[in-house]
């Protein structure tokens, strides 16, 4: 991780702090940790706060919003992007809800493609699961996410599938080529996700400066996977300060270091 050295001006200049989702603030498809909902929930009181995933909503929800004990005000502060930035949710108070504000879906015969491609060339690579943890593909609407062991592996099972990345890089260079309309990005451990092309991570960044009428240097994002044909990447070209992390662990020292100097 690059050393994160936060001072005063930085806190007076920088209005979000924006997170990849796995492996980033938890563990992948886990919720964050006890320690990591205080520092969001900390960070909540002097930022606006960003989690721009390729996981779905419910599963944003699930592993983030409702470990947070925050007031509602502190909640209208949480913008949620799914599918890499392909949606967008806020809370909205007067409603006590979350509301989907938009979605860059995908056609049935963009979606058809997707899992055609993908479904051939894990099966040419040998990297289809004959007896997966759940379904391999998901449909979310915005994104198609392909997950060579089932969306439900335990973590135990998905880390050792592919840690130096190389079957995902291949894989996604062949997809790619398959697929030259589409953006195909790795995404979780065992995992790619499949946009269309220019809506990706930088595109909801991007929705984001409009909405809350702010410069990319007022940013500072977080992620694990901003390494090119990383899910992440993207979000390099729209000009934000972008910290590569290792995992929670990194994101949590660099949120104790922030929650430091803003009090």
């Amino acid at each position: 991780m690059v050393p994160i050295v936060f001072t005063e001006d930085h806190a007076m200049h920088v209005r979000v702090l924006a997170f990849d989702l796995d492996d980033t603030l938890a563990i992948t498809k886990s919720p964050i940790s006890a320690t990591m909902a205080n520092l969001l929930g900390q960070a909540l009181k002097s930022y606006e706060l960003c989690v721009i995933s390729g996981g779905s909503f419910p599963q944003i929800r699930d592993q983030v919003i409702a470990q947070l004990d925050v007031p509602p005000e502190h909640l209208a502060r949480l913008h949620i992007m799914p599918t890499s930035g392909t949606r967008y949710y806020r809370f909205e108070i007067d409603r006590n809800e979350w509301i989907k504000q938009y979605a860059e879906d995908l056609t049935d015969a963009e979606k058809a493609t997707i899992i055609e491609v993908l479904t051939t060339s894990a099966k040419q690579l040998g990297y289809w699961e004959a007896s997966p943890y759940g379904d391999i593909v998901e449909d979310r609407g915005s994104q198609i996410t392909f997950s060579a062991l089932g969306q439900k592996a335990p973590p135990e099972v998905k880390y050792p599938w592919d840690p130096d990345r190389k079957k995902r890089e291949q894989w996604r260079q062949i997809a790619s080529e398959l697929l030259p309309d589409l953006a195909v990005g790795i995404g979780g451990t065992t995992s790619l996700d499949v946009t269309r092309k220019g809506i990706d991570k930088a595109y909801g960044m991007r929705k984001l400066f409009d909405i809350l009428q702010i410069r990319a240097d007022q940013v500072v994002f977080f992620g694990d996977q901003l390494q090119q044909g990383g899910n992440d990447y993207p979000v390099i070209e729209t000009g934000v300060t972008a910290i590569a992390v290792r995992d929670s662990t990194d994101t949590a020292v660099a949120l104790t270091a922030i929650a430091a100097v803003t009090g």
